[in-house]
């Protein structure tokens, strides 16, 4: 779950009165799920340890965790964040790259955010796990070139050209529950499902990262590791910034 304003909870936060969160962003809605895991995982911990540990971290060690859980990499979990008492949907809508973003708009969105387009690369092979709704591809399926075309007529079948937009399929079609590097080997060989996907490995300057993952999965995951605690350090609230929130989806 991408956190708009930083790695500080702000996307856990339910839409109130005074302010609209980022949950209702177009590149959330219908999309980003799971925020029950969160809250048992919450209630769990505020039970043994009352008003002490942030959501912030506890997405943060749920990310490492579950990551671990399906065959990938480990790193340590930097904690000590605390939550934001507000969120932005403006932010959400022009901080999270869209999945029609060319490969510029890709770098330049990262690099917004303090990463480099080598984080970027790595970071994208979370695409490893997770399913994508028919509307983030229909388009590629439809009009796009560079892509096998017996890839693109199988995903035809669950995406129609109209109709069925919240029809889901995997990102990585070969392992879609494996923490693997597989996705990489998807878009050497163009069957990234998403466009902003296979634009990583077409003809541009991120090739070779993609290649080298391609054929070294150890170097993927020891670079997945390293960017995932870069993105946990974009903008964390600490000390006396922010709350520790007793409920994730509002302030206290």
């Amino acid at each position: 779950m991408l956190n708009s304003q930083g790695c500080d909870g702000s996307v856990l936060l339910d839409d109130t009165s005074t302010f609209t969160g980022e949950k209702t962003a177009p590149p959330n809605i219908n999309s980003i799920r799971g925020f029950d895991v969160i809250d048992t995982i919450k209630s769990q911990v505020e039970a043994v340890c009352n008003q002490t540990v942030s959501c912030a971290d506890i997405l943060a060690v749920a990310a490492r965790d579950s990551v671990v859980a399906l065959g990938g990499p480990t790193w340590t979990v930097q904690l000590g964040r605390r939550d934001s008492t507000t969120a932005s949907l403006s932010l959400a809508v022009s901080d999270i790259p869209p999945p029609t973003s060319d490969l510029s708009a890709l770098i330049s969105a990262f690099s917004k955010k303090g990463l480099s387009t080598s984080d970027m690369v790595a970071l994208s092979g979370a695409h490893t796990i997770g399913q994508a709704r028919c509307t983030t591809f229909r388009t590629r399926i439809y009009n796009e070139t560079n892509i096998d075309s017996s890839f693109a007529t199988s995903l035809q079948s669950n995406c129609p050209f109209s109709g069925g937009d919240n029809n889901l399929s995997p990102l990585d079609l070969s392992t879609p529950t494996t923490f693997d590097n597989f996705y990489y080997g998807n878009l050497v060989n163009k069957k990234g499902l998403l466009h902003s996907d296979q634009q990583l490995f077409n003809g541009g300057s991120t090739d070779s990262q993609v290649s080298s993952y391609n054929t070294n999965s150890a170097k993927f995951f020891s670079d997945f590791a390293s960017a995932m605690v870069n993105m946990g350090n974009i903008s964390p609230l600490t000390g006396s910034s922010g709350e520790i929130r007793i409920n994730c989806r509002k302030t206290n």
